[in-house]
């Protein structure tokens, strides 16, 4: 499968958390690393999702946020994967912000040039990349 999306996830799930509507899907990415998505039941139905599945989760770069220094920072997003700056590649108005996390997996984000200064993003900086648990699209191998 070949995707536009810029950060592919492959995972197993750890938890399933029906709900009426949606379904909380907690994935082990590697190491301690963790990616919540929020799907439809009907998804996890016709994806045959369940717990110890092999999944792969897609999030675009543009739905990727990037902190520094996040103290007694409280989101609302429910994925934090903290690492550390391993590239950013500046561009006319954004820049993409690569961030290798503990387990050694990528995540890459588009930010705004004002905001790689502002946050001082350059290699070797710890960030965190956010990510809102229903910006997470999931898919099963065929």
């Amino acid at each position: 499968m070949r995707v536009s999306a810029r950060n592919v996830f492959r995972g197993t799930v750890s938890a399933l958390r029906p709900g009426s509507v949606n379904a909380e899907v907690e994935l082990a990415l590697g190491g301690s690393d963790r990616l919540v998505a929020i799907i439809t039941m009907e998804s996890v139905k016709s994806l045959g999702i369940a717990t110890g599945s092999e999944v792969v989760a897609l999030v675009k770069a543009p739905w990727v946020m990037v902190m520094t220094d996040a103290g007694d920072v409280r989101l609302s997003a429910r994925n934090c994967l903290a690492g550390t700056v391993k590239s950013v590649a500046p561009g006319a108005v954004n820049a993409e912000v690569v961030i290798t996390l503990a387990s050694g997996t990528e995540v890459a984000a588009i930010v705004t040039k004002e905001a790689v200064g502002d946050l001082g993003l350059k290699p070797g900086v710890a960030a965190t990349a956010v990510i809102k648990a229903s910006h997470v699209v999931l898919g099963v191998p065929a």
